[in-house]
């Protein structure tokens, strides 16, 4: 009998296992967010983050299935909540290139968020808020710096940091990391050769290519995106890098430490083969090996108060 019992027990362990293979990996990525991720009605989704899901998803031996959202570009909007809420609805296991901070890891202040818009969402889905746990983050996969990118009279002059775009007539769009940089080196030194650019409303790159601008600062992959979109801009990479920047990685929730660990191992394969790197290059993406700190602290915090 006991014989007959432990025959069950593993039979039921091998179906379990083998329902547990059938279930799809659900990861969530930003719907317009190229060269990293992009979904556009009638054509194919394509990115980085895409065919990185697909080759940790293909690693665990599971479909993959991806929900899209829409990542609002305004002041009242917090990327960690929206994750945090995606999460724990259960919309995804996994949320795709989140940026690795101290403050974007810590335990929310608050015990509901709302939905980002998502491909699917109800009227009901965007009036209602989720209840909110804790975010447990994956090993790094990409480093994300802020560059310097030149407008074409400005082609060709050195840039070894922020101080060299002294003279120049810089465009930097308003509440952004790059804007805080700017405005707080050295006291103030740049700020009247600053035009702030409202996000969303103004073009600052196709300003920057028409000639209004000499240049920006901002993040390296969205240089990536648009010299792909723009193949005949005028626009010239400084190829500098600011010094601190963050790390990118997926993001899932606490509760679930045993996902975390097998996406780790997924990516600690695909690293050493060099799939990651290649994924990259293949999207368009200037791909940058993660740095340590994996998790960005105050760092950066302690280098605007100087």
């Amino acid at each position: 009998m006991k014989r007959w019992l432990a025959v069950v027990a593993v039979l039921l362990a091998t179906a379990v296992a083998a329902r547990a293979d059938d279930d799809p990996l659900k990861v969530c990525l930003d719907e317009n967010l190229p060269p990293l991720s992009l979904h556009q009605r009638g054509k194919p989704d394509s990115g980085f983050d895409v065919a990185l899901a697909q080759a940790v998803a293909g690693r665990l031996g599971r479909p993959l299935r991806i929900q899209w959202f829409e990542s609002k570009l305004d002041e009242s909007s917090s990327p960690a909540l929206e994750a945090n809420a995606l999460l724990s609805d259960g919309r995804c296991a996994l949320v795709g290139s989140y940026a690795l901070t101290r403050d974007s890891l810590k335990v929310p202040g608050v015990k509901t968020a709302k939905l980002p818009d998502f491909e699917g969402a109800s009227r009901d889905d965007r009036r209602r808020r989720v209840p909110v746990g804790v975010l447990a983050p994956s090993q790094p996969y990409v480093y994300s710096p802020l560059t310097v990118v030149l407008g074409e009279k400005a082609r060709g002059r050195k840039i070894s940091g922020v101080g060299d775009l002294a003279g120049l007539r810089i465009a930097i769009e308003s509440g952004t990391l790059g804007d805080a940089i700017l405005m707080t080196f050295e006291n103030g030194r740049l700020i009247d050769h600053i035009t702030h650019l409202v996000p969303g409303r103004h073009d600052l790159l196709g300003a920057l290519n028409g000639g209004e601008f000499d240049a920006t600062l901002l993040d390296l992959s969205r240089f990536d995106a648009y010299r792909a979109g723009h193949p005949d801009s005028r626009l010239a990479a400084s190829g500098y890098y600011y010094p601190i920047g963050v790390n990118r990685g997926y993001v899932g929730l606490a509760r679930d430490p045993t996902l975390i660990a097998t996406v780790n191992k997924a990516l600690s394969d695909l690293q050493a083969a060099g799939t990651i790197a290649d994924l990259a290059k293949a999207a368009g993406l200037t791909y940058l090996s993660p740095v340590e700190p994996a998790i960005l602290g105050d760092e950066l915090l302690k280098v605007l108060q100087k």
